[in-house]
């Protein structure tokens, strides 16, 4: 079973290690929060990082906050050095989870799924979550929502 919408930022302390570290305890930030969940050998994670980047900055004056994590799809993925020369070459530059034993993935119940984007509220509750192809879109789509609800309430 998926993480309801509506449902509080997991805590996650149960990472492996952090790169560009965040001390980050599933507690609301006051802004909105967008988590991916990706892996160095997911083609499409790495497709998907440039349009990242851009979301994050085209809505950093809402104070939109991206936190990655890590998450290996097979052996080969678990090399922490191999993962820090990704995120430098990718060019994240938000804090990055390393979850080599899946277990923030399981608190996010991802069912693997690569990649998976979480969009969490100001007050740090679940509004979307979509994994694959499609994925970026939909929480981009899911983020102009929010923001436009944000923007309209007195």
């Amino acid at each position: 079973m998926a993480l309801m919408i509506g449902a509080q930022i997991p805590c996650l302390d149960r990472k492996t290690d952090w790169i560009f570290e965040l001390d980050f305890h599933g507690k609301s930030s006051g802004h909105p929060t967008l988590i991916q969940f990706w892996a160095i050998s997911c083609p499409m994670c790495k497709h998907n990082m440039p349009r990242l980047q851009s979301l994050v900055e085209g809505y950093a004056e809402f104070g939109l906050q991206l936190l990655s994590i890590h998450m290996p799809r097979s052996e080969s993925d678990m090399d922490v050095e191999k993962v820090k020369i990704a995120v430098q070459e990718l060019g994240l530059t938000g804090p990055c989870a390393i979850d080599n034993d899946h277990a923030i993935g399981n608190l996010f119940q991802t069912g693997g799924a690569w990649p998976y984007y979480f969009l969490f509220d100001a007050e740090g509750k679940l509004r979307s979550r979509a994994a694959g192809s499609l994925g970026l879109k939909m929480a981009e789509n899911s983020l102009k929502r929010l923001l436009e609800l944000r923007e309209a309430s007195p």
